[in-house]
């Protein structure tokens, strides 16, 4: 049956009972028998476990062949069910997985029982009236999520509701309660994989072949294994579960998730400054950020919140915890993203890393004539051409390996090059220089926000990289302040946007792929730049949105952005330049999310299918598709607007549905060839 998929899926998104949510099918197990016989079928194949047939929910899901039995012990009893255990079974392979939800702090909760069941249910009146009831007073409003039980939680707070039983009842006066003892070694996590501190540390290039890594707190001692099998020596000592391993001095020593499960502040202190005496290099520092002001439904515990675990939590706010380890270690550290900080020992090379996440892509300029002279000397002169492709500059003396070979040949670096400027386009080369100052002006200027450095802070590198693209480290400097000036001016920075030749303009906006966020004006990048070297980008995202009819930064993470048309927005971070403040919002439960129109606006014309895309949004325009904008922000105004329009989207083709009435279609037909030839016109 995993092979008639196609079937399976159209079964489930017309199917009358159950609820159906992007991605998948949601029925009890005993509205099971009045489903379509084919989807009844499909189920009982997936029946390879005898615990299966005590499951409360069954998820059919319609994007992968596979079958989730979903279990609510309490689905009848409580007015918001929690999920224990979720089975999974592979459809292609009937491989059975198991997640356990027994432990979880924050489990997913069920909302709008009623939907699962069918209306001879026993509890079907219940199930509506609180429904109703919800609705009314706006809880289930899709823009705040509440797909966990903490989530829920924490917006019932904010409207000072609480349940007494089934029945919502006003909160008048919550109590707060204080644990004494807490299980800090019940904090620690098993992974699969690396920890997020971990994973971005290896991303960012920090381990070079020799370096030694130390996890402080280390828990079940995951990173070190995965480390460890990276290929580099790694060692990690924690207070429960390694009391006895002997602390060691290392050249990254990672602190991850350490600080805010430590309820002294007095304790919470001493770890820090004792993983910093431990660091030859890099620090990494990373503690749980707090991503709105509001409660997340937990009981108070001093500064912090204690869980279900009886593990205490201190929620940072981002600017908090970097305020945290810079007085406490007297240092500047540098955000990589949310709460996640890395902090050097060496100043050199923490103004090298800053540089570095500056720095844009540039390739060597291709030979465009043959020249013997050239072609002699060509093994000699492509390290000179690699050098100025990095650098944007000619090397200074000690730079270059074969300097010697080189100036004993030519004389100068500069002779040597004139030769490479008679075989490439000289253009190519000053374009190259443009954006490696575009490059350091950007780095300067966001330099601002911390300190800005002092020369001998900077590399050798690097201050010849001033001396030969600006004059004078002291010029540089002076451009940055100018530029980031400018970057604080909305109306230059509505203008930049206006006039770029790259990404979605909108009536107050910019949006972009973030492949391309290089490529914009200077002026641009460092808007940008404002929000993700002060605050951190939100983690996978890969749109950008540059507002400016207020200062603000928007992320927004699209999981299969390369390969759907239209996909789907599961999580987006707005950042207040303003106020450094920011907002998050999880659609990844939403039945109605954002999705995305004109891709191919995002990206540069070498993304793949770029000319398809380009194709179909023009037909999208002349079956007027996309014609109210309002209405198709969100999936289910985009189903509805293909749906009225007869229309169904089968790669880079629109076609009609099979369904449709054929005299409606002789009316669209009409309007289309009228769109067509007003086009045309124009």
């Amino acid at each position: 049956m995993a092979e008639n998929f196609a079937l399976i899926v159209q079964l489930c998104q017309v199917s009358p009972i159950g609820k159906l949510l992007p991605g998948a099918l949601y029925v009890h197990q005993e509205a099971l028998q009045q489903l379509d016989p084919i989807l009844q079928d499909y189920e009982q194949q997936a029946r390879i476990n005898q615990h299966l047939s005590e499951a409360t929910i069954i998820k059919f899901s319609t994007d992968k062949p596979k079958i989730s039995y979903l279990f609510y012990p309490d689905f009848d009893r409580e007015p918001h069910p929690v999920l224990t255990k979720s089975l999974v079974v592979d459809m292609g392979t009937l491989i059975l997985s198991e997640w356990n939800y027994q432990n979880a702090d924050n489990p997913p909760i069920l909302h709008r029982k009623e939907t699962f069941v069918t209306r001879d249910y026993p509890l079907y009146e219940e199930f509506e009236h609180l429904t109703k009831i919800e609705s009314a007073l706006g809880l289930l409003n899709s823009s705040y999520p509440i797909g966990t039980k903490q989530e829920w939680q924490r917006l019932l707070r904010k409207h000072h509701l609480d349940f007494a039983g089934d029945y919502l009842v006003c909160n008048l006066e919550g109590q707060r309660e204080k644990s004494i003892i807490i299980d800090r070694h019940k904090a620690a996590l098993v992974r699969k994989t690396l920890s997020r501190p971990a994973r971005l540390a290896l991303a960012a290039g920090l381990f070079l072949p020799e370096t030694t890594f130390f996890d402080y707190g280390c828990g079940y001692g995951g990173d070190i294994e995965r480390i460890a099998e990276q290929g580099y020596q790694s060692e990690g000592w924690d207070p429960y579960y390694r009391p006895d391993s002997p602390l060691i001095e290392s050249d990254i020593v990672n602190l991850g998730y350490v600080i805010n499960v430590i309820e002294s502040a007095e304790e919470r202190q001493e770890a820090l400054l004792k993983a910093w005496q431990l660091t030859r290099q890099v620090l990494i520092v990373s503690a749980q950020i707090l991503i709105d002001d509001s409660e997340r439904g937990l009981m108070a515990y001093e500064d912090g919140i204690i869980t279900r675990r009886n593990t205490f939590q201190k929620y940072y706010q981002q600017e908090e915890l970097k305020q945290y380890i810079d007085n406490t270690l007297g240092v500047d550290s540098i955000p990589i993203t949310l709460g996640v900080y890395l902090v050097f020992r060496e100043e050199e090379k923490a103004e090298a890393f800053r540089l570095s996440r500056c720095r844009s892509r540039t390739t060597t300029p291709k030979i465009k004539t043959h020249l013997k002279r050239f072609e002699d000397y060509e093994d000699l002169l492509t390290p000179l051409m690699e050098f100025y492709t990095q650098q944007g500059r000619l090397p200074v003396a000690g730079e270059l390996l074969q300097e010697e070979e080189i100036k004993a040949e030519f004389g100068t670096f500069r002779r040597a090059f004139q030769v490479i400027l008679q075989v490439t386009e000289a253009e190519e080369w000053e374009i190259i220089a443009d954006k490696r100052r575009a490059d350091l002006l950007l780095y300067l200027a966001l330099s601002q926000f911390s300190h800005c450095p002092k020369v001998r802070e900077l590399s050798p590198a690097t201050r010849a990289d001033f001396k030969a693209l600006f004059g004078s480290y002291r010029n540089a400097c002076a451009l940055a302040e100018e530029v980031l000036i400018s970057a604080g001016n909305l109306p230059a920075i509505a203008r930049a946007c206006e006039n770029s030749s790259l990404g979605k303009l909108s009536r107050y906006s910019l949006t972009i792929h973030i492949s391309i966020l290089e490529k914009l004006p200077m002026l641009l990048r460092l808007y940008e730049g404002c929000a993700s070297q002060t605050i951190g980008r939100l983690e996978n995202a890969n749109v950008v949105r540059l507002s400016f009819r207020q200062p603000k930064i928007s992320y927004l993470y699209y999981p299969n952005f390369d390969t759907e048309i239209h996909p789907i927005l599961a999580t987006s971070m707005d950042v207040y330049l303003g106020s450094a403040d920011f907002s998050f919002r999880d659609y990844r439960d939403s039945p109605n999310p954002p999705i995305l129109h004109e891709k191919e606006l995002l990206v540069m014309a070498d993304y793949p299918n770029y000319d398809k895309l380009v194709r179909l949004t023009q037909l999208e325009k002349d079956w007027g598709l996309l014609e109210d904008r309002k209405a198709i922000e969100r999936l289910q105004g985009w189903q509805k607007c293909l749906e009225e329009n007869c229309a169904t989207i089968k790669g880079y083709q629109i076609l009609w549905r099979k369904d449709a009435d054929p005299y409606k279609v002789r009316i669209l037909r009409a309007k289309i060839n009228a769109r067509r030839n007003q086009n045309k016109s124009s």
